[in-house]
């Protein structure tokens, strides 16, 4: 630690070092060396130097965090020069201090809640949600094993708002080293987890909320497309950690005053049946000659501890008479394009080229790599 970075002025470590920052640097090393495959980089040594600044508790976690996005900056820049050919990483590193303090479950400690935890703990891990190191203190008292199990939750949940921080800082890196960061998208629905992989699952590990564990019904109580999709995304961030995509799309018909709209699922009833839905908007269309028509995607994208973003996309087109075609899902059937067919007519390939959801994605796309 710098001199000055704590509250009684501290001399700078010289070629002697004290124990405690040997012991910390020898962490910080053994977390670091698990990121990355030693034997890729050949005969070089990469040295990653830690100064603190200021020191207020979670320094040697710090450290690893911040140390890990300075061994990805060396990597590329080795990359670009030449010296190595591909990239050496193998996982993502972060690191996140937790504790018991007053009978509850703390994470990032600062220097307060660290000399007042009856339990605390240093935990490193990966992307994957595996562990690469504990180091837990019972201070005052012994602790439980179930305790332990409850940091180690928490510590995961911390270590994946650390990550997303750390792939905003790579940003237009990550492809580069083949980091496929993890994104949580608000929708158990498998064809629209199916389109957003074919869209974004290149460079992006696509995750629904089922297979995180997380349950819960979000309440869509939004009057427009991009307040139901900032719910979704912001709720799903704050419950799990992940950055989160939540999306909100539908139909708008011009002469039925934007109907179905923000109610497209459930047009028809709650039931969310697209046949149902296509039979009641043909019932509302008839007689009508003028049948414009849009979809309208609206994609949140949330990351823990930054401000929102929402991309829009729109695809114009009308409403046939009848029913036509086998692909798609939802008012694809219905919905024709300025080419004659519809929607459901056209391969996911070709759909996944002009969708209001791609153009949508291709935008939020584009901001997660920095463009």
């Amino acid at each position: 630690m710098l001199p000055g970075s704590t509250s009684s002025r501290k001399k700078r470590d010289g070629v002697k070092r004290d124990s405690r920052s040997v012991e910390i640097s020898r962490l910080i090393g053994r977390s670091l060396r698990q990121a990355i495959d030693l034997y890729a980089i050949g005969e070089n040594t990469i040295t990653i130097d830690c100064d603190v600044l200021q020191a207020d508790g979670g320094t040697r976690t710090a450290s690893i965090s911040g140390g890990f996005v300075a061994l990805c900056l060396c990597v590329s820049r080795m990359m670009e020069e030449g010296i190595i050919s591909a990239s050496p990483i193998l996982r993502q590193v972060a690191a996140i201090s937790c504790g018991i303090v007053d009978g509850k479950i703390v994470l990032d400690l600062d220097y307060f809640l660290d000399s007042n935890a009856y339990t605390d703990a240093n935990i490193v891990g990966d992307n994957l949600g595996n562990i690469i190191e504990v180091q837990a203190t019972g201070e005052r008292e012994p602790f439980s094993r179930k305790e332990l199990t409850m940091l180690l939750d928490a510590a995961e949940f911390g270590v994946r708002v650390v990550q997303s921080r750390q792939q905003l800082a790579l940003k237009d890196k990550l492809a580069q080293l083949n980091i496929k960061p993890s994104i949580v998208i608000a929708s158990s629905n498998a064809n629209k987890k199916r389109e957003l992989k074919n869209i974004l699952g290149k460079n992006y590990n696509i995750i629904s909320p089922d297979e995180i564990g997380f349950n819960k019904e979000i309440v869509e109580d939004g009057s427009t497309f991009s307040e139901n999709a900032v719910i979704k995304a912001e709720t799903l961030c704050r419950k799990t950690g992940y950055p989160s995509i939540g999306d909100d799309s539908g139909l708008m018909v011009h002469a039925l005053n934007g109907a179905p709209g923000v109610y497209s699922a459930r047009y028809a009833g709650d039931m969310h049946d697209d046949g149902k839905n296509n039979i009641k908007l043909l019932q509302d269309m008839q007689g009508i000659e003028n049948r414009r028509a849009k979809f309208v995607c609206a994609a949140a994208l949330s990351f823990p501890q930054e401000e929102t973003k929402v991309f829009t996309g729109e695809v114009f087109g009308e409403i046939g008479l009848a029913p036509a075609g086998e692909n798609g899902f939802g008012y694809d059937p219905l919905f024709v394009l300025p080419d004659g067919k519809t929607m459901a007519q056209i391969n996911s390939s070709e759909k996944n080229a002009i969708s209001h959801r791609a153009i949508a994605m291709k935008k939020l796309e584009a901001s997660l790599k920095g463009e």
